[in-house]
């Protein structure tokens, strides 16, 4: 069983922080929480020891890649089986145009969100990646045409009794 890390205001006002922009540095990041930058220091790598923090990101802009075009496809996979799963999600983690990958419930059994060049360049995927394979069963294309980023990820807040929402709220398990 993992145990579960408490996280005090310290930690979630140096995980927003972090979020919002990982380059901080551990002073600026110290003198914006009001602790020490060894305290600061000691905090991140516990937060990256237990398993909060999973590691850092660079993000890009697809379009200045040559990738302006952005798609969820909804794919159905029939038969749904393991040994099926498993060379079709490392096939999709594969390809270039992939940007994330989603197992879902549901009528779909996968959201990949694409980046392409354009709408011929999104039918060639569809087609020779997509629709090719013998286990897929349907495709269902929606172009994105914006998208914003929201807020840092932090535990739910606790109620008006001061009992945190739901079963763990509060608390982050770390990974295994």
């Amino acid at each position: 069983m993992t145990e579960s890390v408490v996280l005090d205001t310290v930690d979630l006002h140096i995980l927003r922080l972090l979020q919002n922009d990982a380059r901080t540095t551990y002073r600026e990041l110290a003198a914006e929480v009001g602790v020490a930058p060894s305290t600061c220091l000691d905090r991140v790598t516990r937060l990256r020891r237990t398993g909060v923090i999973l590691g850092h990101q660079l993000r890009l802009d697809p379009a200045r890649l040559g990738r302006g075009l952005e798609a969820l496809l909804s794919v159905q996979v029939r038969p749904h089986r393991r040994e099926l799963i498993g060379p079709f999600v490392e096939r999709i983690r594969s390809l270039p145009e992939s940007r994330a990958l989603f197992h879902l419930t549901g009528p779909d059994d996968y959201l990949v969100h694409v980046a392409v060049a354009d709408t011929a360049d999104l039918q060639r995927l569809v087609l020779d990646e997509f629709t090719s394979r013998r286990e897929v069963a349907r495709v269902e294309t929606r172009l994105i045409f914006q998208q914003w980023d929201c807020g840092p990820l932090l535990p739910p807040l606790p109620d008006a009794a001061g009992q945190a929402a739901g079963p763990g709220a509060g608390q982050v398990r770390p990974a295994d």
